[in-house]
């Protein structure tokens, strides 16, 4: 067999390995558990395709994405490599191919879907066919805390150990918490040899910018590279087509690409943006992965990526080839806010929403960086680097400001009012803005109400967002999003230390987002709002009616911003009636309240905000208190919730009346008389 140099030159072509290669592919070779953490661009896949010609057997590689295994497959076919792959969009001849090559002994490289791995047939297969090795490709998906993870990454560590094989594990994404969790699924916590490579990909030039007419930004971005290669993800597949459509009213030549899609529309997408020179995909994330275009000279993101991870993946997809490449990424409070809710809407412990908040946060500091970007984005995975003069900010410096006061005012804001709300309800008070939310719970009484009037609204908005990227407070989740103070924003607060923003960006927002409609509720009720959609979508589900049966969206809107304690509130918000207060009103209260709620009797339910309501409360506890007697001794005595509630309603004036009330007999009135008319007459 040949060596591995040789095989290098004759099958790929290159006089020699890239920096970092060849160390990685003798550890494969030799069959060591590897972990190799690789740059995008800097020649993950050589790394055990090569060892894969060199070794006897199969190797089998668990890849996330159909279009990155065909890419794959495509170009080992093209250089002479026996190699297929076993996916939902194969044809059956294709399949049939795969398997007949697997039965004559030719095939070297057999692709499959973690999916698979779920499937009976496949380790029975794996054994039959020979596998020697598995490699494994993104591995940063099996991680639960990654933004692509899979479920049946989750198999492959059990797959290592039924097949007794050597396993290869290769990413270009992976902090230090990903990197742990990797070795503890795929490896069961031994460590493997591992090489780290580096994340530095210094020639392409990032940049961030706040969003201002953002379909406008994108445009003139796009015009100024007319005729390259260029992707643009968004946060949503409708807004891919639409941007789309405006990109080619420029005169680009532009396709969309989502997963609502035909598979064979996606299909061709991929194939086009390969074949095709200056086309650009304005596309959600899913897209790129498998793509080993090596000339994409510029990525933009028209909304904020979901973490710094993600976002080095995406830019990832650029100058592959070593050329210059530039990405531009814009975000806004919108883009924050979604990203928040989308995390606290997951059905992920509160640990793990933590930690996503804190990878969020981790991100903004890169979008509100002071100094080099590439500093800050290299600092997150574990490296240092000198200021690159590759960025924006290294290009045109930051303004900056000394903001402790401004902080300060912010911090006390938050601990003035419990770390119970979220930054539009702080900037309302900050501001001097008197919402009848501020006047419900008295917070124009504080002493921060209206300290903060020398910055509008929006630039207020700007500094919270970058406390947010500098840590100083998060979103608590179990408070629907509402934030609180951590520990690296103590010493500011006690006047210990002083801090610095950047005042470009709070210039931008006053200026750019002045006008912005208002969104359906304010930002501390937007993790709430999205928590009772989700239970009326399941209750709409569980009964087979369109959501809006249940409630319609104002109803909800009103129940996030008065966030009612008991049904007696709750019957006092539009759209609720006494049928669906006894249907849902419940289920929703559990929601707002966080923890089960009483179960009310029907009688005490059908007095929910009526008059009656808190008088057959009191009924009851006079009762209580009575049941024995005054002495506590007597015989026990009790009256039925129906004629505590006909007490409530007709609120009878003498011992005479009361007796005639239905379930009131001659005992009852002699010993809960006198109270009940005492708790009659005072209502």
């Amino acid at each position: 067999m040949s060596s591995p140099e040789v095989l290098l030159h004759q099958v790929w072509g290159f006089a020699g390995f890239r920096p970092g290669q060849e160390e990685i592919v003798q550890a494969v070779i030799a069959g060591k558990n590897t972990l190799a953490i690789m740059p995008t661009g800097g020649g993950k896949s050589l790394c055990f395709q090569l060892p894969a010609l060199c070794r006897d057997g199969v190797t089998v590689v668990i890849s996330p994405l159909i279009a990155l295994m065909r890419d794959q497959v495509r170009a080992l076919k093209a250089a002479g490599v026996e190699a297929g792959a076993l996916t939902s969009g194969n044809t059956e001849e294709e399949t049939e191919g795969v398997f007949q090559a697997l039965d004559e002994g030719r095939l070297k490289l057999l692709y499959l879907a973690p999916e698979r791995l779920a499937a009976a047939a496949t380790v029975p297969m794996l054994r039959r066919i020979g596998v020697s090795l598995i490699a494994v490709d993104e591995a940063h998906c099996v991680s639960q805390w990654g933004h692509d993870f899979r479920p049946d990454y989750l198999r492959i560590g059990a797959l290592r150990q039924s097949l007794g094989v050597p396993l290869a594990a290769f990413t270009a994404t992976a902090d230090a918490e990903t990197r742990a969790e990797i070795v503890t699924r795929l490896f069961d916590g031994v460590p493997p040899v591992s090489f780290l490579r580096g994340f530095d990909r210094p020639n392409i030039r990032l940049a961030f910018a706040v969003k201002d007419s953002p379909r406008e930004q994108i445009l003139r971005y796009a015009a100024a590279r007319k005729g390259q290669s260029g992707i643009i993800y968004c946060g949503s597949r409708a807004k891919t087509e639409v941007l789309a459509q405006a990109l080619r009213e420029a005169g680009h030549l532009v396709l969309h690409y989502h997963a609502g899609m035909e598979a064979e529309q996606r299909r061709q997408a991929e194939l086009r943006f390969q074949q095709e020179d200056g086309l650009i995909v304005v596309a959600t994330v899913a897209f790129g992965m498998g793509i080993d275009k090596p000339d994409i000279r510029w990525v933009a993101h028209a909304d904020l990526p979901k973490s710094i991870e993600g976002y080095y993946q995406e830019i990832g997809r650029a100058g592959r080839d070593g050329a210059p490449a530039d990405t531009l990424t814009l975000y806004g409070p919108d883009d924050i806010r979604l990203r928040r809710s989308q995390i606290d809407e997951g059905a992920a412990p509160g640990e793990r929403k933590q930690a996503d908040h804190g990878r969020l946060n981790a991100l903004l500091g890169l979008a509100e960086a002071m100094l080099c970007r590439r500093q800050v984005l290299l600092t997150y995975f574990g490296e240092s680097s000198e200021p690159c003069g590759n960025c924006d900010l290294c290009q045109r410096p930051a303004k900056l400001f000394d903001a402790t006061e401004a902080v300060r005012k912010a911090l006390s804001a938050v601990l003035r009012t419990g770390e119970y709300f979220g930054a539009g309800h702080l900037i309302d008070i900050l501001t001097g803005t008197a919402t009848p939310k501020v006047l419900e719970r008295g917070h124009d009484k504080l002493p921060t109400f209206a300290v903060g009037r020398d910055l509008s609204k929006p630039a207020w908005a700007a500094v919270f967002r970058q406390m947010m990227g500098r840590d100083l407070v998060r979103p608590d989740p179990e408070r629907f999003g509402a934030l609180r103070i951590t520990d690296a924003a103590v010493p500011i607060l006690k006047g210990e230390e002083s801090i610095t923003l950047r005042a470009d960006t709070i210039d931008k927002a006053d200026k750019s987002e002045r006008n912005t409609a208002r969104v359906q509720v304010d930002e501390e009720d937007v993790a709430l709002l999205t928590a009772l959609k989700a239970k009326r979508r399941n209750l709409a589900e569980a009964q087979g009616v369109p959501a809006y049966v249940v409630f319609p969206d104002k109803t909800l809107i009103e129940m996030a911003e008065k966030r009612p304690t008991t049904l007696d509130e709750m019957i006092g918000i539009n759209g609720i009636g006494a049928r669906k207060l006894e249907s849902y009103g419940k289920a929703f209260l559990e929601v707002i309240l966080g923890h089960s709620a009483e179960t009310v009797h029907p009688a005490r339910r059908k007095l929910s905000g009526t008059d009656a309501g808190p008088i057959f409360d009191r009924l009851a506890e006079a009762q209580l208190a009575l049941a024995r007697g005054e002495d506590g001794t007597g015989k026990y005595l009790s009256c039925t919730h129906s004629t505590l509630r006909q007490l409530a309603e007709r609120r009878p004036a003498s011992l005479s009346e009361m007796a005639d009330v239905q379930g009131m007999g001659e005992q009852k009135v002699e010993r809960f008389g006198s109270a009940f008319l005492a708790v009659l007459r005072d209502a």
